[in-house]
Order: C-alpha cells, then sequence, then structure tokens
C-alpha cells in the first residue's frame, strides 16, 4: 500500500501512509484507538476505498470496490467480533455461499470432509468437529471457525484485528501456533493488537500509525516496548501506573468478608479499605469473575457475612447493590455495561435513574459535569455510545456509576481492549477514586497491570483465596500463588498492554 489516504465529510482520518507485507511474514500494527488502524485494513479488505494511493498484491495495481472483490483477490480479515452464525454448523459456517452440490443439493459430506480438512491442518492436537453448531464452541474454537473459513477462500494475506481481545490465557497459546502456521505456509499475515507482548512474540515487523499517520516501520528485534508506546502516545511506560497511595490515607474498613460463598466461590476473608485498591489475580476459571458478582448480587453469597462500613448487609440482587453504593465495571462492557444504541446522557444517568425512579431534574445530576471529569471524547452528550471508541465507552460505563456517588466500585478487567493511551487514562481516574476515599477491587489477567495499580493483591484458586502479596510484588510470586507450583513460565497472554 502506497500513499494511502482517506477523508470522511472533509475529515482527513489517513495522510500518506505507506504498509507493505511479505509472504510468510507477520506485520504487526499499533496505535492508539483513532489512530487509523482499521481504516486502513478496511482499505486493504475492499470496505472503503481510499481518497488516493495504491495497493499492489504480488507487484501488480488492484482497485477493491467491494470487500467480495477483496476475498476473491485473497485477501481475508477476521474482525474482533465474529462473523459467524450461531445456529449453523462448523462447516456450514466455513462454506456458506459456496457449498459443494451434488446435483441441486448440497453435499454435507463432501462439505464436512473439506471443513475437517482445513481444521485439522490448523488445530491438529485440537479437534473441532465439522458437524458442531458454532454457538455451542468456545470463543478460541470459534476463532479457528473464522481462521478456516479465511483460508477455504484461498487467502493470502490475512488481516487479524485484536484476535485476542476475549480468549483466555490457554487459548490465546492455541492462537500463537494456528498463526504461526499460517506464517509457515506462506501467508502475509497483518495483526493489530494493543498488547504489545504479542507483537513481539508473533511479528518480525511492526508499524506505528499515529493521527492517521504512519510514524515509522521497523523491525521487532530493533525496537522496544517503551519505544513503542513513546511513539504511540508520547510519553514514557513508566508513566503509565500513577503513584500508589500512603498507607496513612487509606481509611476505615469499607467492605469485610467473612467465610463468603456460594456455589463457586468459598471461604473468603476479605477486606477492602476506603482509600484502596486491592487487586484479584488469578487464572481463568479461578472465581474472580464470581467474586464481584457475588458482591454485586449477580449470583449473591449463600453463606459468610458482608459487611459495608461496619455494618452486615446481606446483597441478594444488583438493586440492592448500587442503592448500598457499590458500582460493578463489568468485563464486557458492550453487552453488560451499556445500551449501545442510546446516548451518551442516557447511559450515564442510567444506574442513576434506576436507583432514584426518576427522570426528572437531569440537569441537577451534572451529566455533562461527568463526562468531563472522565475526560470523554465524544460529538455531544447526544452521540449514540456505540460510536464511541472502547476507552471512551469504558469512560461512560465509569461515568454511569460516579453518577451513584459509589463507596465501592469493582473494576473487572477496566482495560481489555483499550490502546495503551487510554489505559492510562483509565488508570488514572481509577487511582483518582481511590484518592477521593472510595473504597476498589481491580480485577485483571494483565499481571504489570495488577502489580502496577494494586496497593494489596489477592490470588484465587479453585474459587478460594490462594495467598495475599504486598503492593510490587512479581509476576512469577502471583503465578505460584495461582498455581500452587513453583518455577511456573508467565504466560504471554498476562502480559498485555504497554507494561510488557
Amino acid at each position: 500500500m502506497r500513499g494511502i489516504g482517506k477523508e470522511f465529510l472533509g475529515v482527513r482520518v489517513l495522510e500518506d501512509i505507506d504498509l507493505d507485507c511479505e509472504r510468510g511474514e507477520v506485520h504487526a500494527i499499533v496505535g492508539e484507538n483513532g489512530a487509523g488502524k482499521s481504516t486502513l485494513m478496511k482499505i486493504l479488505a475492499g470496505a472503503y476505498v481510499p481518497s488516493e494511493g495504491e495497493i499492489r498484491l504480488d507487484g501488480a495495481p488492484v482497485e477493491f470496490h467491494h470487500p467480495l472483490e477483496a476475498q476473491h483477490a485473497g485477501v481475508s480479515i477476521i474482525y474482533q467480533e465474529f462473523n459467524l452464525l450461531p445456529d449453523r454448523t462448523v462447516a456450514e459456517n466455513i462454506l456458506l455461499g459456496r457449498e459443494p452440490k451434488r446435483g441441486v443439493l448440497v453435499d454435507r459430506r463432501a462439505m464436512d470432509q473439506h471443513a475437517e480438512q482445513l481444521l485439522t491442518e490448523l488445530a491438529p492436537d485440537d479437534p473441532i468437529s465439522p458437524r458442531e453448531l458454532v454457538g455451542k464452541l468456545p470463543v478460541g474454537k470459534q476463532q479457528t471457525v473464522e481462521i478456516a473459513k479465511a483460508l477455504s477462500l484461498d487467502a493470502r494475506i490475512l488481516v487479524m484485528d485484536e484476535p485476542t481481545a476475549a480468549l483466555a490465557a490457554h487459548e490465546v497459546e492455541r492462537l500463537f501456533d494456528r498463526v504461526r502456521r499460517l506464517r509457515d505456509r506462506g501467508l502475509a499475515v497483518l495483526y493489530i493488537s494493543h498488547r504489545l507482548r504479542e507483537v513481539f512474540d508473533l511479528a518480525q515487523r511492526v508499524t506505528v500509525l499515529k493521527d492517521g499517520k504512519r510514524v515509522t516501520t521497523t523491525p521487532t528485534d530493533q525496537v522496544t516496548p517503551p519505544d513503542l508506546v513513546r511513539m504511540m502516545v508520547g510519553r514514557e511506560l513508566d508513566q503509565y501506573f500513577p503513584p500508589r497511595a500512603a498507607p496513612d490515607q487509606q481509611g476505615e474498613v469499607r467492605l469485610r468478608l467473612r467465610d463468603a460463598g456460594n456455589e463457586v466461590v468459598s471461604g473468603i476473608d476479605l477486606d477492602v479499605h476506603a482509600g484502596e485498591i486491592v487487586g484479584i489475580a488469578g487464572l481463568q476459571g479461578s472465581g474472580r469473575t464470581e467474586l464481584a458478582q457475588a458482591i454485586f448480587g449477580v449470583d449473591p453469597f449463600d453463606r459468610g457475612t458482608l459487611q459495608l462500613d461496619g455494618r452486615e448487609r446481606r446483597i441478594r440482587s444488583p438493586h440492592e447493590a448500587i442503592a448500598a453504593g457499590i458500582g460493578f465495571v463489568t468485563e464486557d462492557r458492550k453487552s453488560e455495561g451499556l445500551a449501545l444504541a442510546q446516548s451518551v446522557r442516557d447511559n450515564i444517568s442510567l444506574a442513576w435513574r434506576g436507583l432514584r425512579r426518576s427522570f426528572r431534574r437531569e440537569h441537577a445530576l451534572g451529566v455533562a459535569e461527568l463526562a468531563r471529569g472522565v475526560e470523554l471524547r465524544s460529538r455531544g452528550l447526544g452521540q449514540e455510545v456505540r460510536f464511541l471508541s472502547g476507552g471512551n465507552q469504558q469512560k461512560v460505563v465509569l461515568a454511569k456509576w460516579l453518577a451513584t456517588e459509589p463507596r465501592l466500585v469493582i473494576f473487572d478487567q477496566p482495560t481489555r481492549g483499550i490502546d495503551v493511551g487510554a489505559k492510562a487514562g483509565i488508570h488514572d481516574l481509577i487511582r483518582g477514586l481511590a484518592n477521593e476515599g472510595v473504597a476498589v477491587i481491580m480485577i485483571s489477567s494483565e499481571l504489570p497491570e495488577v502489580i502496577g495499580m494494586s496497593d494489596r493483591i489477592v490470588v484465587l484458586r479453585a474459587g478460594t483465596i490462594a495467598g495475599e502479596l504486598p503492593a510490587g510484588s512479581s509476576e512469577s510470586e502471583i503465578m505460584f500463588l495461582a498455581t500452587g507450583e513453583r518455577d511456573i513460565p508467565v504466560p504471554a497472554s498476562s502480559l498485555g498492554g504497554a507494561s510488557s
């Protein structure tokens, strides 16, 4: 791609971008949200037509005016949100619209055989039945189906947009194996990720975009994570985590759990002080999210005690939790935290309205002030939330809970799918809450984030607390408690984000 530019309604979003990718290469593309990564890839995939510039495949100029034209030329793109039909089989999804026929009927045996061959090439050690319904597969296997679908189109260039955003650690390792197999087959892979460790694990070269322009393209063995961060956002790596609070700034115990449990977690003894950030670490399935949901009343504790500010409470529903001063920034902001088709204004006032059952005097709520307080970037309070970047959507969720004046806020994966610049802003907001006396529980799969943000670290294993560590503990100490084994290598997926 040479000299690529793109303009929407007089606004320049891409300016004179050069990009190339060789056969058998993984070329990473990094940058903040809004840097132009997805727009550039949509031009390559035929979803957008460039305002200027040229695309060449194997040296020959091409013009794509529709995604089908790009597909026929061998360009496939796998988006962060999969494009699969959950009620169709794996084989039907892979060969959708191109089913083999026997006369006028679909040859299901041939379709299953072709799908099985592709899946075996991609994942010989992790078999997927071509007859299984896609909707019943875990996320990692759904992604394998997406890749197989791209291969069935004879793809020569594969674009992967944030492919690990929704994957567990063991699924990330399997994805890396798939990508390396594709590279060894001679595909050109363009890999977009906010997790810099993945860039250094997989890519031979990396291109940095900022404000719609190319900053640099460089071999990954000639650059460091701090270098990339500096080029992307203009700040040093050590500025990513705000200073911790001094011990004497912490207040009284805000939340106290004693022998609390339900069907998933048990024997939980935990104190969280006002003004303190307690990080929750653990492997996938350790009970991290389930603990948060129990505190918030989604799946309440059925034994033990829960105290808020020294008073024993029974939180049996999210409504009761909100009324008690608890906020919950969920892991999946799009399906659980936001009403995507509603405005910024409606989303910020959503929890407050439900609590007070009143739609009047909204201006007294100070929605505009809350939006400014979280440094929300939008076209206005009337803009639909679905059109905001991931980082700004997360800020809307945070503003929604600030409107309820919470005394305890639980953050579950607060920076998942957010670029490194927006992450720093979310970290500042979380620390700002603690500095104002709010008690904070923060769950994260990214160990550097847990270490950098927490005043104490609680590690879960198999639904119970495996141990507690002081601020600044090492990744190996956390992994020892999380696994119960010494000398466990830290998984690459846990080292995401700028802090890798």
